[in-house]
């Protein structure tokens, strides 16, 4: 599908999903080198970089994590010039979406946006893209929230899955937005070279957001490990608890068991077999000594 948006002298095609067709009309529209038009049409497992004389093809992936989409990864493919931007993705991208919406509106897009020149749309455009991140971080910050608060309330067990979903979250973010770093690194002297001297703050602008963005995930791996930690200390005490009790209850039924076993013996020297009350004398030595040791156990701080 094409979308083209328009503003002053500034154009904007959104690809989604695109036929050959569509591809093949924009490649002629804009001069596209034909490598980069044949890079259009299919998904790219890695972010990359390209220089044309007049141009920049830039391929970047975002998370997904929170939305109903078809993997936790997008790509966008940007190719801008001097006087355009096309973005090409093949699956539904909330933030160039809701960014379609701001465009569309003169009155707000003239409030943030110049037209000098289509450097001004890609930094609005990125940035919405690594505020939608920022957004998917505060998700997970949520989660762990939730999941420290539950550490606490004696539901460890519970948190195990929780932890381990957060985990996974956070290494997708990572792994998502890290390779950013060279890409962002390459494309500030052509991004300063397409668009002057001028342009180059708002390059930095835009580093420094993603490196905010990698800050906050490292910072909340950190503290998920210590959660993770805290968490598996108390499941070991609690299991450790459980254990000395089992272990003490062990040590005090096998000597009374014996005991029982051997007093109850049916021999003629057995000096209780066949007294009066016999069954009641073997239980009352039994409860007496249960006593004693359990008394002992707990002056020696054992329960």
């Amino acid at each position: 599908m094409l979308a083209r948006y328009k503003h002053s002298g500034l154009m904007w095609i959104d690809l989604e999903s695109p036929t050959r067709d569509e591809v093949l009309r924009v490649m002629d529209e804009f001069r596209l080198n034909q490598f980069i038009a044949e890079e259009l049409l299919l998904p790219t497992t890695k972010p990359r970089i390209e220089f044309q004389d007049d141009y920049l093809y830039l391929i970047l992936h975002f998370p997904a994590l929170r939305h109903t989409h078809k993997t936790m990864e997008q790509e966008i493919d940007f190719v801008l010039g001097r006087d355009f931007l096309i973005t090409t993705h093949y699956d539904t991208v909330d933030p160039l979406h809701k960014f379609s919406k701001i465009f569309e509106v003169d009155s707000i897009l003239n409030a943030e946006l110049s037209d000098e020149h289509a450097g001004f749309l890609f930094f609005s455009m990125l940035r919405r893209l690594y505020k939608s991140v920022e957004h998917e971080i505060d998700f997970i910050h949520s989660d762990m929230t939730h999941i420290e608060k539950h550490i606490f309330s004696g539901q460890e067990k519970g948190m195990v899955q929780a932890i381990s979903r957060a985990a996974r979250d956070l290494l997708n973010l990572r792994q998502t937005i890290e390779p950013h770093r060279d890409v962002l690194k390459e494309m500030q002297p052509a991004l300063v070279k397409l668009f002057g001297d001028s342009y180059a703050p708002y390059v930095r602008s835009i580093e420094n957001d993603y490196y905010r963005l990698h800050n906050h995930i490292m910072r909340h791996t950190e503290s998920l490990h210590e959660l993770r930690e805290t968490n598996n200390s108390l499941l070991s005490a609690k299991e450790n608890e459980t254990m000395r009790i089992l272990t003490i209850l062990a040590l005090i039924t096998f000597p009374l068991s014996l005991m029982a076993d051997v007093l109850s013996l049916p021999s003629k020297h057995n000096p209780l077999y066949g007294l009066p009350y016999d069954f009641w004398i073997i239980a009352g030595i039994l409860m007496a000594t249960g006593v004693g040791m359990f008394a002992y156990f707990k002056h020696k701080n054992w329960l």
